[in-house]
């Protein structure tokens, strides 16, 4: 069982509705996210997680985001295994997001 702390869609609306400093990062593939994207989202496909990781602020909190959540989840073991404390996983991915989405 994995030890990253989950959020789930409606905690995650109510951090971006208060302004929130949180990153989010969309790790689905590129014809995925053509579907939309949760605003603000940042898109780095999960097989180019390793090579961005060096890029990222590890002081900066994060919400991982794939289509069901299992692929951002391993993303988010990714990063914590890489030194971030802040990291969290969209507890159903897209699946379960019901708010705004820009394409």
């Amino acid at each position: 069982m994995s030890n990253i702390p989950e959020i789930n869609a409606d905690e995650l609306q109510d951090a971006l509705d208060s302004n929130k400093e949180i990153t989010i990062i969309d790790v689905r593939e590129d014809e995925e996210v053509k579907q939309g994207v949760i605003p603000t989202a940042e898109h780095i496909p999960l097989g180019n997680i390793p090579e961005a990781v060096s890029s990222l602020d590890q002081n900066k909190e994060y919400v991982m985001v794939c289509r069901s959540g299992k692929r951002s989840m391993n993303a988010s073991e990714f990063l914590k295994e890489n030194g971030f404390q802040q990291v969290q996983n969209l507890k159903g991915g897209m699946l379960a997001w019901n708010g705004e989405l820009v394409f």
